[in-house]
């Protein structure tokens, strides 16, 4: 039984008593008090004067009466307008911050006995990863690490598009222009080289048909008819056939490529359980066509090609095979779907894939559905707006894209710049300093990228998120810093924080109850954060978290308190609200420092 629970309870009797009203208790919700008023939760009447039959005020000051009569959490309450702000006993919050203290699992729900897989990154293996790549594999981590620490059981997952078109433009342009390069002899990330490929390849196509079209063809015409498009097709076929010296280099490129997102996925913080290659999913599917075909799902055009009729759900018709019996991507997609729970047994499965593909997913999960997979109602599209620059879109062909290694490197650098202009290094060796640019560089990233919505579109502004004020990752990293400091100087005068009674003490500051509120709400954000699949909720609370911490610092000096119960109780309250950043910002893939 908690506060809430107790208060709700308490209110529930208060109609029963004062107004001959049985009010279900799931009808009852408390909001927090807003600043500006006294108390720490509140309860709208507005609702339920049909039932009290009087004023806004006088049902808020009935119900309080009540509730400071009989419910022992409730020590007072005011009344403005409809709102009944409750305000709550001293004894209350330190009885709640010594079980709080106690749990060993800070952060962590119990087992719900469930299995989820999150797939994200999804990259081409004819480029390197940019910035979108990057929302989209911080999101992912995220929303993983918070879905394991709701108690389920995670499968991180990532669907490797390894064939098709734009992967044999690369190739065809490395045929041409390669010179047998290599990672080594160009001194070039094997992403980036392949990139390097995909971008001569568009620049070459682009004058050939600017030669077709002197010649005297249409631009339609031009971009069918020149000669390096023409070999991307041929390649794309023989591979298909299997063809050896195609699939020799196809391998050798993609190896290249390997090796360069695993240097790019370690520097980002995150990792996979589990990889599917589209290579080896694409013919997928087929089966799934024909089983819908049998169960009416689906129908047959005159030209053969299979299509599923959605328009009675408020959509239109879309094609799942095309009349000459090969595979559209909502097949392979209906294929892998069906893998996925071959392989992990899944109740849920979660994509993480930007909004442009929202229509895509909202066909496929129905088609599911309609098949009667058992894990179809655990289908999401974990749906996310692009990062926008000031310079526009990013178009990788053309060579403009941010590259994600170029602007994470750019962050470390920045965050090194910052860090000695501030002189937050003292004492450091090379090792160390190293190491603390490249946790607040990746922090501020990260931070920047998961604290917006994921449905949001975003604006990155780089110098904004590297800063130490403000909704950041490094003043939240920097708060972490500053309670280690205070932990050390506690250790250092023989503090003994650890196994103190805090029970005798029935006085608190303000900071210190609003401090313990917050640190209680915890695993009730990381909960909305799974429901949600929004790593933004805990960003935001731990953002509050810190900000509340850096005024309880403010207004309660520490070391200057002369009773060691109340200075223990301080230290404790300092260590709990440093594990607590520690782990939420572990639920974001942030590490924090404990010097600065």
């Amino acid at each position: 039984m908690n506060i809430q629970q107790n208060i709700t309870q308490g209110i529930q009797q208060a109609f029963k008593v004062s107004f001959s009203h049985d009010l279900p208790l799931e009808e009852i919700s408390l909001a927090p008090t807003r600043k500006e008023f006294a108390g720490t939760y509140t309860f709208v009447v507005f609702t339920y004067l049909k039932v009290s039959k009087l004023s806004p005020e006088a049902t808020g000051n009935k119900i309080g009466d009540f509730l400071k009569e009989n419910v022992a959490e409730v020590a007072d309450y005011n009344v403005v307008k409809g709102f009944l702000n409750l305000v709550l006993n001293q004894t209350v919050w330190v009885d709640l911050f010594q079980k709080l203290i106690v749990n060993q699992s800070i952060g962590q729900l119990p087992p719900n006995g469930k299995k989820v897989m999150v797939e994200y990154s999804s990259p081409n293996t004819n480029k390197p990863l940019h910035l979108g790549h990057l929302r989209n594999n911080f999101l992912g981590y995220s929303v993983a690490e918070i879905l394991k620490a709701n108690g389920y059981e995670v499968i991180k997952a990532n669907l490797v598009n390894d064939r098709g078109i734009h992967i044999c433009k690369s190739m065809v342009a490395y045929q041409h222009f390669g010179n047998t390069e290599t990672p080594e002899s160009s001194g070039l990330k094997g992403d980036h080289l392949a990139g390097k490929y995909y971008v001569l390849f568009d620049q070459e196509y682009k004058k050939q048909i600017e030669a077709l079209k002197g010649e005297g063809q249409s631009e339609d015409e031009a971009k069918k008819n020149a000669p390096i498009i023409l070999e991307a097709q041929d390649m794309l076929r023989k591979w298909e056939a299997n063809d050896e010296v195609v699939v020799s280099l196809w391998k050798k490129m993609n190896t290249w490529v390997y090796a360069g997102f695993a240097d790019t996925y370690k520097r980002m913080g995150v990792n996979f359980d589990k990889f599917y290659y589209e290579s080896e999913t694409y013919l997928l599917g087929k089966d799934i066509v024909e089983e819908g075909l049998s169960k009416g799902v689906f129908f047959k055009k005159a030209d053969g090609s299979v299509w599923v009729d959605l328009t009675d759900e408020g959509l239109d018709q879309k094609l799942v095979q095309r009349g000459d019996g090969t595979s559209v991507y909502i097949t392979q997609d209906l294929g892998t779907a069906d893998l996925k729970y071959k392989d992990s047994k899944i109740d849920k499965s979660v994509y993480v894939v930007g909004n442009e593909q929202d229509y895509h997913f909202e066909v496929l999960f129905r088609i599911m559905r309609k098949l009667g997979r058992s894990y179809g109602s655990g289908l999401y599209h974990l749906s996310y707006g692009m990062v926008d620059l000031p310079s526009g879109k990013m178009k990788s062909r053309e060579g403009t894209v941010v590259d994600a290694d170029d602007l994470m490197q750019e962050m470390i650098d920045t965050a090194e710049q910052h860090t000695k202009e501030l002189g937050k290094i003292d004492g450091f060796s090379s090792e160390q300093a190293t190491s603390l640019y490249e946790m607040l560089g990746m922090g501020a990233l990260k931070y920047f990228l998961l604290k917006v919505d994921p449905k949001k579109r975003m604006l990155f502004n780089p110098q904004e998120s590297i800063e130490f004020q403000g909704n950041t990752g490094p003043f939240i990293q920097y708060s972490h810093a500053r309670i280690a400091s205070i932990l050390r100087k506690a250790e250092q005068i023989g503090v003994n924080y650890k196994t103190t009674d805090f029970s005798s003490i029935n006085q608190l500051e303000e900071s210190e109850a609003d401090l313990i509120y917050l640190l209680n709400d915890f695993e009730r954000k990381i909960e909305i954060a799974g429901e949600e699949y929004s790593p933004s909720v805990l960003a935001q609370y731990l953002f509050d978290l810190a900000k509340e911490y850096n005024r309880f610092y403010a207004d309660v000096p520490i070391f200057l308190e002369n009773d060691p119960t109340v200075l223990a109780f301080r230290v404790a309250l300092s260590s709990q609200t440093a594990k607590t950043i520690k782990k939420g910002m572990s639920l974001l893939g942030i590490t924090v420092p404990d010097r600065m």
